[in-house]
Parts: C-alpha cells; structure tokens; sequence
C-alpha cells in the first residue's frame, strides 16, 4: 500500500470500460490473496500492532513470548477483521470516493459476501484465540473494539453526526489496553491514559486529511467537519484538540506513572505537534494552494503517536516504575 502497472491498477483502468470484465454485471475477477490482505487496511494495522505492542511491553510482570506473540497477532487479526467488515458495509460510497474507489469491492475484485464472511471470521476467530490463549479480559476488550469499529462507529456515527471521529476515536484506542491486559489480567491508570492519548489524538490526526479530501466526503454525503461546520471551526478544533492532547500526553509524567525520559519526549514531541497544528488553526483561505500546513501535520501525526508509544516502552525499560 517501477514503471510495469500492476495488476491492481490495470484492473483500476479497464473498470467500467465497454467489454471489460469487471463492467459486466454480475461478473468478478476472481480475488486474489493480495485483496483480502487489502481489506484489512494493513497500513492502518502496523499503528494498531505497534501500539498494542507497547502497551504489551509496557505493562509491569512478564508474559512468554509465544503467549505474547499470539495477543499481539490477535489484537491484528481483530483489527483487520472490523477493516474488512467496514469496508463491506461502506462499499457503495468508497465507489464513489477518488481515495478509496480502488478498494477490492468497489474495484469490482471482490465479492461483498466474501468481504463479510472473511470479516466475521477474521474477527470471530481472533477473539476466541485471545481468550483461549491469553486471557477473557483482553478477548473481552478485543471484542468490544472490533463492535465499536464495525457497529458503532461504522454504522451509527459516521454517516450521522461530524462528531464521528471525536466519538470514534475510541475504536482506534484500544490496542495498549488489549496488550496491557494481556500481560496483567487488569486494567489500571496508565493504559487508561494511553487510550486518552490515541482518543486525543485521532480528531486533528483525521481532520487535518478532511480538509484536504473534503470533497471526497461531501460526494457522499458523509457529514465530516470540514462540510459540516466549515473549514475556519474545523481548524480551530484542530489547534484546541492539540493543546488538549498535549495535557493528556503529559498527564502520565505529571502523576509519577513514568519518568523523566518520557516526559522530556513527550513534551518536544507534542510541541512540535501543537506549532504544526497551529500553522492549521490559524491558516487562512487562500494562503498558499496545496494545502501543505494541513498534509505536513497529518505526516507528523502519524510518526508522533509512533514516537510517543515508544517512548513509553524505553521509559519503562530504563527507569521501571513500581505500582503503575
């Protein structure tokens, strides 16, 4: 996710061409391993894994690393399971939406029913491995996310309310959790805060790529900020949820749950992200014409919720902090 065209994209091009096969109705290519690999968003899932890793390296007491490997390929598996359900459900539009028209459904690569029932069983099977083999707590936890993605987030918040990704932030913020509880069989502040962190984070993480795709949801109808209330609120909530993720950023630190290397981190880390975010928030029409302050913050964002994971993991190694 070379100058020969792949298969995906000549499939792309002879789309909806007299004569083609996928412009015939009721006729599909057969799907190809590569498509069922591309539903389950595998660039979304490398954050998802990372961050489920931290949480699992982060949590105090050990686990085996066979035991360890199995949470961390089940929290995958559930995280491309609700992929693949998402993508069933939302087919129709991802048609009609240039970033997402060369999925495998609306390709014309791939059967919806196969879509669903890969889905479900990918989710289905992740969750009951969980539990057999680490613990109920984190199934549990699995499979409340993967409903949170797939249900509500999905069907109920996206296509009703602009506050679909501030609500939805939490399908996204349960990995540290699920690995944490893979490791202690509870849940205590710190990961509580490590899913502050990610839910803090997705509004100007996903805003800051609606203001420069907003037409994509506008065709659609999906009532995204940017088309709801306007591009000057979009980026003032921008700018105001970054000031709000830099507190919660920082609220580990300020509560003795880690130490000095990861507060100095953090604290650069989300300054950089705020400055960016404020290039956003403060960003007039007509400044430029490529949108550059939005896409450079959007980048960032996605290397700064990396950065900061990890230096959980390397805080916890180096200065160990009992009763967190």
């Amino acid at each position: 996710m070379g100058s020969d065209m792949s298969m995906t994209e000549a499939v792309s091009q002879i789309q909806g061409q007299p004569g083609s096969i996928a412009a015939q109705p009721g006729v599909l290519m057969p799907a190809h391993w590569r498509d069922f690999w591309a539903l389950t968003k595998p660039g979304v899932i490398r954050l998802v894994v990372f961050t489920g890793l931290c949480g699992l390296l982060a949590a105090p007491g050990s686990i085996h690393p066979v035991i360890g490997f199995v949470a961390i390929l089940c929290i995958a598996m559930g995280a491309g399971g609700a992929a693949a359900l998402n993508q069933y459900y939302e087919s129709d539009l991802d048609a009609l939406m240039k970033r997402t028209a060369n999925r495998p459904i609306p390709a014309g690569r791939m059967d919806r029913e196969a879509a669903l029932q890969f889905g479900l069983a990918l989710s289905g099977f992740s969750v009951v491995i969980m539990g057999l083999a680490v613990n109920w707590l984190a199934a549990a936890i699995l499979a409340f996310s993967v409903f949170y993605y797939a249900v509500i987030y999905t069907i109920w918040l996206k296509p009703n309310t602009p506050q679909n990704i501030v609500i939805g932030g939490g399908a996204g913020a349960f990995p540290p959790v699920i690995g944490w509880a893979a490791v202690t069989g509870d849940v205590t502040m710190l990961p509580i805060l490590l899913f502050s962190i990610i839910f803090f984070w997705t509004p100007p993480h996903f805003w800051a790529l609606a203001l420069f795709v907003k037409m994509d949801y506008a065709r659609v109808g999906i009532p995204m900020m940017p088309n709801v209330a306007g591009e000057k609120s979009t980026r003032h909530q921008v700018f105001g949820y970054s000031l709000v993720l830099l507190a919660t950023v920082m609220a580990p630190a300020a509560l003795g749950l880690v130490g000095w290397t990861y507060g100095i981190s953090a604290f650069v880390l989300s300054a950089i992200f705020v400055a960016l975010a404020a290039r956003v928030g403060f960003r007039t029409a007509g400044e430029g014409d490529a949108l550059k302050p939005e896409k450079q913050l959007f980048a960032y964002s996605i290397v700064y919720l990396f950065l900061i994971f990890a230096a959980v993991v390397v805080d916890r190694a180096v200065v160990p902090v009992i009763g967190a």
